[in-house]
């Protein structure tokens, strides 16, 4: 069967615009955007997201702009919307352990009025202490407890004094001590030089009274200074007895103001009375200091008392007000400070001080209830998070770490003593993004963390088409245009972003799913209608837009084309030359890719080295391409097996390539260049091949036929068209053709041609304009023949040259061994 010509619709789809539905995509802009192409991984997501049960977390795999990340999100928003609110989380000043915070819940929006109603009890208290520690009746109930005691301590030193004055001492009070002098007769003190001139008897008398008032003195301190304390516990109560209801009603507020249910209701309540009792012990802190203590004095009163109040307010580190649903985070830049959050240290002049205030929530804590989105690259980047996340994974409990370090909370900056906050259990439903390669990484090497990831959310590259995949396509082009205020695609427009879609795909019957390219196209395509003035992009500026896009990449394209019209490289175009082929090759720079022809050459010789590859031996082959040179080797050996033994050496080489070779899509180039060097027979030049074969001679599909096509074309267009020139391609590879117009219009016109084959027998017939003698058919034929001991049924053919070749090689070989057997005979005999 002959190699087939194909018409200038088979190369390439068309999508008539009429189809679609709508003149512009302005009419589509308020429709949802469905999982385009995805039902498998939407089916998977839904699945994941619902399930609340642990470890069933998701793992989405997919190339990058595929869209995976947008439709999480769009069904982790979803999801969310049927979950309940979840509740705040606050960190309280622990009062008898400073240095371990405690984690309080409260429902949704509680946190808020708590911080509030705490907030007002410490504004309303310094304002209103200071103001009932002066009201009459206070001042009047301690001026009574006052005077009960100045009367008691007047009434003891009376008695004091009265005894130091008999025994002629003068007692009186200095700032605070007790200090007696000796009097002479007439009561007057006596100096220092008086008492020592007095009678030796007489001193001997004073001093004995001296004693006896210090023992007196220490009585009566030890009469007087339980009445002090006295004292001063009776104006401690009152003080207590007074403020108490202002703060008793203070608190009652703050609890009447929480309504709802509370899950940790006796930790709130057991923290309130400590914060009573708190206010309650450092009342003094409330009063203005006396003027004359000195404004240092003062100063150290207002620090404290706002230690105090500080350790009495509560850091409301997730606030949930407002909400309708569960959160659903996305974190961009995840580190251990993001995700876990951290605890920030305030610096005063001589310490590093940090309290509960000092807490911040991470991303975790504050997806709590509901959804968070992460890329395992990103993860992967941060040195020990994965390690972390994958603890906390594994217990479901998350506490805060004093430095945001992976380790134990040991010390904080400056030597302070660490905070260590109460862990709390944390309900997060995790989606973590990253290609195939980091998925199935991540389950040979960290096993035990991947099952945590029960749920496989996997997104297809390319995807069937339909007419329904297209009017998805649609909306997305519409919504690109609605969100970036855009001007809409009529849909002329759109039939072309369609067709780039399935180009990219590579594929008449699938489109690409890398949606960020049909996206990026759409802007590009918009930018040139706003350029314009336009208000509606036409298929004119996609068209604009995709050649724009190549003039930015092509410039390596460019230079390679110029060697061949320059003559650098050498690449003949027309005419047949023996033993010589031109093959077609893609080149994938990244962001673009292109193809571009290449000379393959073959020389055959008698011998007994066999086919020799010459780019596998210098180690300029990649190993799919060696291997396609062996199958090369032995579909050849199979083919010509009744000539066995063979002897041949043949050499096959690509002509100035010097940047390596792989792939197997030149393994049919190969072959036909080694059946021309065998059989004689010229090959047409003006066609190029591309196809990969296995050892029965069928002719198997290869990658970026459009782009090598395309290539080639090119190259014969500079050169100038004349209807020789075409392309031999595999059959199998007919639905993947989306080539550009230019080749369409050159083929309708007859001065290019894009033959296919399913057989490397077609194709040898094509470039030799003889039979091949070598289909399936016609080989079973000649060994029946063979058999029969008649003559081959197919006579010149290419496989009849070839063998007669082969068998004048085995016969040169042959003699040239008889020769060198017989100078070893003569050398023996002598």
């Amino acid at each position: 069967m002959p190699a087939f010509a194909l018409a200038p619709h088979q190369l390439r789809l068309t999508i008539d615009p009429a189809t679609l539905g709508f003149a512009s995509t302005a009419e589509l802009q308020d429709l949802p955007l469905p999982w385009i192409g995805q039902e498998r991984a939407q089916a998977a997501a839904q699945f994941g997201l619902a399930m609340q049960q642990p470890d069933y977390h998701l793992f989405v795999l997919g190339e990058v702009g595929s869209g995976r990340a947008s439709l999480l999100r769009q069904a982790m928003q979803a999801e969310a919307a049927k979950r309940a609110v979840p509740p705040d989380l606050c960190y309280l000043h622990h009062f008898d352990q400073p240095d371990r915070p405690r984690a309080l819940r409260l429902p949704a929006g509680e946190g808020r009025l708590l911080r509030q109603g705490l907030a007002d009890m410490a504004r309303s208290l310094q304002a209103d202490i200071p103001k009932r520690l002066t009201s009459p009746d206070f001042k009047a109930e301690a001026e009574r407890i006052e005077k009960t005691w100045q009367a008691q301590e007047n009434e003891a030193f009376a008695t004091l004094d009265a005894f130091a004055e008999a025994r002629q001492f003068r007692l009186s009070r200095e700032a605070g001590h007790m200090v007696f002098t000796l009097t002479g007769p007439k009561g007057q003190p006596l100096t220092e030089g008086e008492a020592r001139a007095l009678p030796r008897e007489r001193r001997t008398e004073i001093d004995a009274a001296e004693q006896e008032l210090r023992a007196e003195i220490a009585k009566f301190l030890e009469t007087t200074r339980p009445l002090e304390r006295t004292r001063d516990d009776t104006l401690a109560a009152l003080r207590r007895q007074t403020i108490k209801p202002l703060v008793e009603h203070a608190l009652h507020g703050i609890r009447q103001g929480l309504r709802k249910q509370i899950k940790d209701a006796v930790k709130l309540t057991q923290w309130l009375d400590q914060v009573e009792r708190a206010v309650l012990d450092h009342i003094d802190l409330f009063e203005p200091g006396d003027t004359d203590q000195g404004q240092d004095a003062e100063d150290d009163r207002k620090d404290a008392l706002d230690d105090l109040l500080a350790r009495c307010q509560v850091n409301v580190v997730v606030d949930n007000h407002g909400r309708t649903s569960a959160p659903v985070v996305v974190e961009d830049n995840p580190t251990a400070r993001t995700l876990f959050g951290s605890i920030e240290h305030g610096a005063d002049a001589d310490t590093v001080q940090a309290d509960h205030a000092s807490i911040h929530a991470g991303s975790l804590l504050k997806a709590h209830g509901g959804f968070i989105l992460l890329h395992l690259h990103d993860l992967a980047a941060e040195e020990g998070l994965w390690p972390r996340l994958r603890r906390f994974l594994r217990c479901g409990r998350l506490q805060i770490e004093d430095g945001s370090g992976g380790g134990g909370p040991a010390h904080a900056p400056g030597g302070a003593v660490a905070l260590q906050p109460e862990p709390v259990d944390v309900d997060v439903k995790i989606v973590l993004i990253g290609s195939v390669e980091e998925y199935y990484a991540l389950q040979e090497a960290d096993p035990d963390a991947a099952r945590r990831f029960r749920v496989k959310v996997d997104f297809s590259d390319r995807f069937i088409a339909t007419p329904g995949t297209h009017q998805s396509s649609a909306i997305l082009v519409a919504q690109v245009c609605k969100k970036r205020g855009l001007p809409h695609f009529a849909a002329d427009a759109v039939a072309l972003l369609l067709e780039q879609s399935h180009r990219e795909a590579d594929d008449q019957g699938r489109q690409s799913a890398r949606f960020a390219h049909t996206e990026a196209l759409a802007i590009e395509s918009a930018a040139l209608c706003q350029a314009r003035a336009g208000t509606l992009v036409q298929a004119a500026d996609v068209q604009a837009a995709l050649a724009a896009r190549t003039l930015r990449h092509n410039q390596p394209e460019e230079e390679l084309h110029e060697s061949i019209t320059e003559g650098e490289r050498l690449i003949t175009l027309q005419g047949s030359i023996t033993g010589q082929i031109n093959a077609m090759t893609q080149i994938d720079l990244g962001d673009y890719r292109f193809g571009f022809p290449v000379r393959i050459t073959a020389r055959t010789f008698a011998g007994q080295e066999g086919l020799l590859n010459i780019e596998r031996e210098v180690d300029m082959s990649g190993p799919i391409h060696d291997k396609g040179v062996l199958i090369l080797h032995s579909y050849l050996t199979a083919l010509f097996s009744h000539v066995a033994p063979l002897a041949l050496n043949a050499s096959i080489v690509f002509e100035q390539e010097y940047s390596g070779v792989e792939g197997d899509s030149a393994s049919c180039a190969e072959l036909y260049a080694l059946l021309s060097s065998l059989s004689g027979l010229p090959l047409r030049q003006g066609i190029a091949v591309t196809g990969a074969l296995n050892q029965h001679g069928e002719v198997l599909p290869v990658g970026g036929i459009n782009e090598k096509i395309e290539g080639w074309f090119r190259a014969c267009a500079t050169a100038g068209l004349d209807g020789t020139h075409g392309v031999l391609i595999p059959a199998r590879n007919q639905r993947h053709l989306m080539l550009d117009r230019s080749v369409l219009d050159a083929v309708e016109r007859g001065l290019f041609h894009v033959y296919t084959m399913g057989h490397v027998s077609e194709g040898i017939a094509l470039l030799t304009g003889e039979a091949s003698g070598m289909s399936p058919a016609e080989l079973l034929q000649a060994q029946a023949d063979e058999l029969a001991g008649g003559a081959a049924t197919v006579e010149d053919t290419v496989m009849q040259r070839a063998e007669v070749t082969l068998r004048a090689y085995r016969r040169a070989c042959q003699v040239a061994g008889g020769a060198r057997r017989g100078r070893w005979g003569r050398g023996r005999g002598r």
